[in-house]
């Protein structure tokens, strides 16, 4: 390591063992000093964040948060966008979720939530799985009463009026299925005398 201390031994290193935790690092963050392991990901909302990545763009790995998103909850908390997701500790990453999970509570303008108009009327912000759901029963709603976007859902056709001539089919797995043989026939049983 380039920054290595002059009391450490040549023998001897700050990286992690496979198996085991990395030696704590002393941190000062904001006047307290603080001793913390660093961890290689860190699990916040059911998605495995790298912990190299820092704060602002680490939050984007989680499905229904934008960068526009993320940098509103970094400043709600107050904490600094730069700062490492290895350096959170576990108070700071259970206030991440809660506040996440509460933002449509939150004073956000509702267009940065991704549910603006919800059914019942009140705007509601979902991540993860919830989004991906409700994403699936939105179509299924859409195809069910037949209306153009549906219908076009349905077809797998472009819904946002893009043109149909050339180039919607990029992006799309294209293959070639073989019939399946048919499973051979059992040979007739020669019977001798």
């Amino acid at each position: 390591m380039k920054h290595e201390s002059k009391d450490m031994s040549k023998g001897q290193s700050r990286e992690a063992k496979p198996g085991k935790v990395a030696p704590p690092i002393q941190m000062e963050a904001r006047g307290l000093a603080q001793v913390q392991h660093t961890k290689e990901l860190v699990r916040i909302l059911n998605t495995d964040l790298k912990g190299e990545s820092n704060v602002y763009s680490g939050l984007t790995r989680i499905k229904g948060i934008s960068w526009a998103l993320s940098n509103a909850v970094c400043r709600l908390l107050d904490l600094d966008k730069d700062r490492k997701v290895k350096t959170l500790s576990d108070t700071e990453i259970k206030a991440l979720e809660e506040t996440i999970k509460s933002l449509h509570t939150r004073a956000l303008p509702t267009f940065i939530l991704n549910k603006p108009k919800m059914h019942e009327g009140a705007a509601k912000h979902l991540i993860g799985t919830d989004l991906e759901l409700q994403l699936r029963t939105d179509i299924r709603g859409m195809r069910d009463i037949q209306s153009y976007k549906g219908i076009r859902h349905a077809l797998g056709l472009p819904v946002r009026g893009q043109r149909t001539k050339s180039h919607f089919r990029h992006g799309r797995a294209v293959g070639v299925t073989k019939k399946k043989a048919p499973p051979a026939k059992a040979a007739p049983k020669t019977g001798g005398k």
